[in-house]
């Protein structure tokens, strides 16, 4: 490999000849230090990445989880009828604080159904939807990335509307959070998530749901979720 350092100049050559080969070194030198960032693409996304927050489970994780756990929260199995609310195809990736997707993580979601009511013995009465699980799991595939079929949060008394999430790999918790709907005006008022006090950090909890280019009719949402530490196991 050549040495950058020199620049080739001799006695003999004069000041422009030297001036160009210095700069057609430099060019050359840059061109390979980009060529290092492409073949290393976690370390160039590292630098944009911010650690999603820790933010309350609330008292609401369901005190006797559904037969049915799997992704599609719409749908129950054994039933005919689907939840009712605006249909929301959730996905995103989990990834380490360096920018490296993670796989065999267990993403769990839970939220109010279409009328504001969790699956919790503690919230239900007869305005519970039967139709919706209110509960899913979904394990992260090489890529680092989940999803799931649910439907837009919708707000309760004192809280904006938002999805619960929680993340286990190897039987230990990783992260519990919360991601809410961008621009809903309630948010401005959410004391959970007005608890975050890093701009970045509230920013990134923030989530576009928006018409789907795939799902005729639904709404697509995108959470990307990166953790602060890389977890062992």
């Amino acid at each position: 490999m050549p040495d950058f350092r020199s620049t080739s100049c001799h006695f003999d050559t004069s000041p422009l000849s030297c001036r160009q080969e210095i700069n057609r070194r430099r060019m050359l030198l840059r061109s390979l230090g980009a060529g290092i960032i492409a073949f290393h693409p976690w370390r160039a996304l590292a630098a944009e990445l911010v650690p999603t927050p820790a933010q309350t489970e609330g008292p609401f994780y369901p005190d006797r989880l559904p037969l049915d756990q799997d992704n599609d929260l719409l749908v129950i199995a054994g039933r005919n009828a689907a939840a009712a609310g605006e249909v929301t195809q959730l996905a995103g990736r989990v990834l380490d604080i360096g920018g490296r997707p993670l796989r065999g993580v267990t993403v769990e979601i839970w939220q109010v159904d279409r009328n504001g009511r969790y699956i919790h013995s503690a919230d239900a009465d007869a305005r519970n939807d039967a139709n919706f699980q209110g509960f899913g799991r979904f394990e992260t595939d090489a890529d680092g990335a989940y999803r799931f079929r649910t439907i837009k949060p919708v707000p309760y008394p004192g809280r904006a509307p938002h999805i619960h999430v929680k993340l286990h790999r190897s039987g230990r918790e990783l992260l519990t959070t919360q991601l809410y709907v961008q621009g809903h005006p309630q948010n401005e008022r959410d004391g959970v998530l007005r608890a975050i006090r890093d701009a970045r950090q509230r920013a990134s909890v923030l989530v576009p749901f928006v018409p789907s280019d795939v799902h005729p009719g639904e709404l697509s949402a995108r959470f990307d979720i990166v953790l602060g530490t890389t977890p062992r196991g």
